[in-house]
């Protein structure tokens, strides 16, 4: 086992594995503040979860806005500067939240934080897909997304805790755990952003914002975005709005939730590397539908069972889907992306989260607060099965034209240079 853990670790370089430390330290933070913002706001203001349901709404709304500069920043400034940047600014913006006196002046600054929220992930992106070859970064996104749920593993137990405690911490918790993250990039991963001509970029970085122009034109890589989209208004599903309804539904405490995501997390930390090394053999697109399928099983489940174990059991299945198609979803939007642009590819992939982020609590939030909330999760598995025909749909296409993977800017017919003037 320890030899073909030090395998593994040979097989990518030392960059890319001091960038998964700061990523999982990172998430640590990040993830405490996910699964107990929707019980901070209803306890700290009195609201229902359809206010709880536009807050996020807004918050994710102005994380895609973050998103997108941050794609073209990325391409323009290089990787590394971004992610320290979006490190610094997401831990102070999310601390304020400890100190709003009011619901009124919290909406302003769950914008402003939103936009600072997710401006280094196209960023962190980009980087993975520069350090690994093509071949290996299935892998690579498998890897950061274990690291990711090792840092579940710990932030929901900790965050559960401080919860008890003082609900504030979590947001204490966050800043501190992205502020080590960002002095680890700075002193220890340089930049991998591929080096181009410079007329390759005319115009700066004003024409880095105008080359989202050829990724809105890329009509391969938008038929790859409706069905990420609806995967993601499912999946997200399984984070505020659950949390709220296991606390209120069921009388679940903060802790026993915590150690619920944290289940998740481990099943993840387990498996996920041989899950992704099987499912890299096989069609991409297949993969996502498979993985959705089980993922839309475990949503549905949650309005049929009651009990710990039962949750525990729709939990895993949700778990054993996400190791199928949010890795590969991540490789295929590389796939998909010239190097010269993957920052904004990535950003735009990853508006299929801010989408889902901005839709996923509000719907939630009408139906738990509006009708029985056990139809949250009958709905939710309906979406699940929508995106499933679309990845089938996409899966055929791919079988029968056989070229809709080649990436935009190198393999049809598009130089760097031209891609660069796209209005």
């Amino acid at each position: 086992m320890f030899q073909r853990l030090r395998s593994v670790v040979h097989e990518f370089p030392r960059s890319f594995w001091v960038l998964i430390l700061a990523s999982y330290i990172d998430v640590i933070g990040r993830s405490s503040v996910t699964v107990f913002f929707a019980i901070y706001v209803t306890q700290r203001f009195g609201v229902g979860m359809t206010e709880v349901g536009v807050l996020l709404a807004l918050f994710a709304v102005a994380g895609m806005i973050g998103s997108t500069i941050g794609g073209a920043l990325t391409d323009h400034f290089g990787r590394r500067s971004i992610i320290i940047f979006g490190l610094l600014s997401s831990a102070l913006t999310t601390l304020s939240f400890a100190f709003v006196p009011t619901l009124t002046l919290f909406y302003p600054i769950v914008i402003v934080a939103g936009l600072f929220s997710n401006i280094g992930g196209p960023a962190q992106g980009a980087m993975v897909a520069d350090l690994l070859g093509e071949e290996k970064r299935p892998q690579g996104f498998g890897i950061w997304r274990v690291a990711a749920n090792v840092g579940w593993l710990t932030g929901p137990i900790v965050g559960g805790f401080l919860a008890d405690v003082s609900i504030v911490m979590i947001f204490v918790l966050d800043a501190v755990a992205s502020s080590i993250a960002a002095v680890i990039v700075l002193r220890a991963v340089p930049e991998s952003r591929p080096t181009h001509p410079a007329e390759n970029t005319p115009g700066g970085i004003l024409a880095s914002f105008k080359g989202y122009g050829t990724v809105m034109r890329d009509l391969a890589f938008l038929a790859f975005i409706i069905p990420s989209v609806l995967s993601g208004i499912a999946y997200q599903q399984s984070y505020e709005p659950l949390t709220v309804y296991l606390q209120d539904v069921h009388a679940l405490s903060a802790k026993t939730i915590g150690t619920l995501f944290s289940l998740d997390a481990l099943f993840v930390v387990l498996l996920q590397f041989p899950f992704i090394r099987w499912a890299q053999k096989r069609s991409p697109f297949l993969m996502m539908s498979l993985g959705m399928a089980i993922t839309g099983v475990g949503l549905t489940l949650y309005g049929a069972v009651s009990g710990y174990p039962l949750f525990a059991v729709a939990r895993l299945s949700i778990a054993t889907g996400e190791m199928l198609w949010m890795p590969t979803g991540q490789a295929l939007a590389t796939r998909f992306a010239p190097e010269h642009m993957r920052g904004r590819y990535m950003a735009y992939f990853g508006l299929t989260f801010g989408i889902a982020t901005a839709v996923a609590p509000m719907l939630g939030g009408l139906i738990m607060d509006n009708l029985d909330p056990r139809w949250l999760w009958y709905v939710s598995g309906m979406i699940s099965a929508a995106s499933v025909l679309g990845f089938l749909r996409l899966h055929r296409k791919q079988q029968s034209e056989g070229s809709m993977l080649s990436p935009s800017g190198e393999d049809r017919g598009e130089s760097p240079g031209e891609t660069e003037q796209a209005p």
